[in-house]
């Protein structure tokens, strides 16, 4: 089975390949931490490793019937330029101590197991909604092509950047009632049409 390769009007979401190590390594440095692993060889050696995990995912959950879970690079058509990351991601979480979620009254919630959508724009391309546009296909996709159910995201109580990409998916914000865990502040919910 050949990748699957989605394009919108602007973006090309692919497989990721070993050519794209040191842009991703240091977009997502910039998005998840404060830019000063760029010049560290451990750091850069373990997202090699995270890397050859995605592009062996990317060959090997379509054999085994599973959804391909994993992100995917997003570039810019025009110029090819590698400008972040989208994907699917299993999450298994105490989702049932959300509200919508409807865990029985009284009982202790359990951990189910969900379809997550990540992603992660390189902060030199953020505000022109390159993050909606590849979650938008992506979502598409991933309720036509693979009949998802449901696709959730996560996010922190600040993060009003990600919440705001939600909504515009068409997501219903569920807020945790709990402090913990701290990923799990904010949920996006998007179920299938």
């Amino acid at each position: 089975m050949p990748p699957t390769i989605i394009e919108t009007p602007r973006l090309t979401i692919r497989p990721f390949t070993l050519g794209d190590l040191g842009a991703l390594h240091r977009i997502l440095d910039l998005c998840f931490g404060d830019g000063s692993l760029a010049g560290d060889p451990a750091a850069l050696r373990e997202r090699e490793s995270y890397l050859a995990w995605s592009i062996l995912s990317q060959e090997w959950f379509p054999k085994l019937h599973q959804p391909p879970y994993g992100e995917r690079a997003v570039e810019l058509r025009a110029s090819g330029a590698l400008v972040g990351a989208v994907g699917l991601v299993p999450c298994l979480d105490s989702f049932e101590q959300l509200p919508g979620f409807g865990a029985p009254r009284g009982a202790p919630a359990l951990r189910t197991p969900e379809v997550g959508l990540f992603w992660a724009i390189d902060p030199d391309h953020q505000r022109q909604g390159y993050a909606s546009e590849a979650g938008r296909a992506l979502v598409a996709h991933a309720f036509a092509e693979l009949r998802l159910r449901r696709i959730i995201a996560t996010t922190e109580h600040d993060n009003l950047a990600s919440q705001a990409v939600m909504l515009k998916l068409g997501m219903r914000l569920e807020r945790n009632p709990s402090p913990e865990p701290p990923w799990l502040q904010v949920v996006g919910v998007l179920d299938h049409p």
